[in-house]
């Protein structure tokens, strides 16, 4: 997809208040010394998400009482201690309606969080509230549903992503440093992409999750968040690993710089079936794929390894949650009105319900999919591809309500690589490294085998140093000319 788009003025928060431009490290560093305390910080960051939030319709439910009253409690735990926060809007919260973005879920509260919630919070983050997500996390964008459109703190006419669309939205005007988000088939990279954050999906069960119907033949979701430092990512998959470290797999550890061996690169240009990316964005991927060569990186052109057509398994697989809850989400929600879905949602139940019976074969190609995953890297450390097959969409182009066999095309070429590594289980990260000629961010996948997180984040540490990325108030600051 080739587009057309005006430049416009980004809308942030960042300000000179006692959050200011620095990240959640530094954040928490600052709280903990007693330069600053943490009710001073929820403070701010409620401050900044009023001014920005009507523009940008990111945030779903606010906590501020309980927000102010956990501050001071909060900022002796964890690593980041009183830094305020968002947690997405499709994980339970005690308390708050989980309402999965949906006017067909009532509004009750949970009677408990969610363990997502309490890994994540227990790294002393204070959540302000939940975020927006399109209805049940199931599009690339956060539209539609029970809050509509979240709009792209870069250009308003533009999607923020989804479906932790709400998280990045704030992270990138400033509102706060970190946010929650969780990834089923690109929900934390593709918002990432798409307002210029890292955006890390870490290996199949290295966090929390809450789990699926034991139906499914995997789960593809994984929980995370989103940051405007790689640091922050990395600080926080370290302190969540503090909490529960992930059953079966290497300890990613404390990764604080770049590391010194240097790695073989597969730099993927065109999706599974042989389709190409976007030229404009095929361009960007080998500036990248340059300077990783000036960093002394071996890197080499290299065919997709996955196998084609598995696109259409792991799109059968998305379809068959909205298929579970338009047969009986009764029984998973009190009150659940299956009248009030999206179209979207409703046409992906009623399209699985079609091709139910491929299911069995085509959930067996995914489970041994999963074994024979490990194996894409047997000649390469890492495998580069763009985040988005094409430049950030308007919104609209994949609303939920846009035809069903539309928005399946749509997405499958927008969307071009992210799912792989749910189905696959290993870990991904977009980083982003550009900027196109439409002055929008331009997300960079880098993908490892299981449990190498920590290679991942030291290569992004390196790229972070030697090509760093602008925020939304240093672009602003260049287009006005300050």
């Amino acid at each position: 997809m080739t587009e057309t788009t005006t430049q416009t003025t980004p809308v942030h928060a960042f300000t000179d208040d006692a959050i200011g431009r620095t990240d959640a490290v530094e954040l928490a560093e600052r709280v903990a010394t007693g330069r600053v305390s943490s009710r001073e910080l929820v403070e701010a960051a409620i401050n900044r998400t009023e001014a920005v939030d009507p523009a940008l319709n990111a945030v779903a439910v606010w906590d501020l009482d309980r927000a102010r009253d956990r501050a001071d409690a909060a900022a002796h735990t964890g690593v980041f201690g009183g830094v305020p926060s968002f947690v997405k809007g499709v994980s339970a919260v005690e308390g708050l309606p989980n309402r999965w973005g949906s006017r067909a879920v009532p509004e009750t509260p949970a009677t408990e969080s969610a363990p997502e919630v309490v890994q994540f919070l227990s790294t002393g983050l204070v959540s302000l509230g939940l975020t927006t997500t399109p209805e049940f996390g199931l599009v690339a964008t956060t539209e539609g549903g029970l809050t509509g459109a979240t709009r792209n703190p870069w250009s308003l006419d533009h999607s923020s992503g989804g479906s932790s669309g709400g998280s990045a939205a704030l992270v990138a005007a400033g509102a706060v440093p970190i946010a929650h988000g969780n990834d089923g088939g690109g929900s934390i990279r593709i918002p990432a992409a798409c307002c210029g954050l890292v955006g890390l999906k870490p290996t199949r069960d290295r966090l929390d999750m809450e789990p699926l119907p034991k139906l499914f033949p995997l789960n593809p979701g994984v929980n995370g968040v989103l940051s405007r430092t790689v640091r922050d990512t990395a600080t926080y998959l370290y302190g969540a690993e503090r909490y529960r470290p992930g059953p079966g797999l290497p300890p990613i550890g404390h990764v604080t710089g770049p590391a010194e061996h240097r790695l073989r690169i597969g730099v993927i240009t065109a999706r599974d079936d042989g389709v190409d990316f976007d030229s404009s964005t095929t361009a960007e991927l080998l500036r990248v794929a340059g300077w990783l060569e000036e960093l002394g990186h071996e890197v080499e052109t290299i065919e997709s390894p996955f196998p084609a057509g598995l696109a259409d398994d792991f799109l059968l697989l998305w379809s068959m949650f909205p298929f579970l809850l338009w047969q009986g989400g009764g029984r998973l929600f009190d009150g659940f009105d299956r009248d009030q879905l999206d179209p979207f949602a409703t046409w992906l139940a009623r399209s699985f319900r079609r091709q139910a019976p491929k299911a069995p074969v085509a959930f067996r190609r995914l489970r041994r999919f999963v074994a024979t995953y490990p194996s894409a890297w047997d000649r390469h450390d890492v495998l580069l591809s763009p985040t988005l097959g094409g430049p950030v969409h308007r919104l609209g182009y994949i609303s939920p309500d846009v035809d069903g066999e539309t928005m399946f095309a749509r997405v499958r070429a927008q969307v071009p690589t992210t799912w792989i590594h749910n189905a696959g289980g290993g870990p991904a990260i977009s980083l982003p490294l550009t900027i196109d000629g439409n002055g929008l961010p331009v997300g960079m996948q880098f993908a490892a085998n299981l449990g190498q997180e920590a290679l991942l984040l030291a290569l992004a540490f390196e790229l972070e140093a030697a090509h760093p990325w602008p925020t939304t108030a240093d672009v602003e600051a260049t287009r006005s000319g300050g």
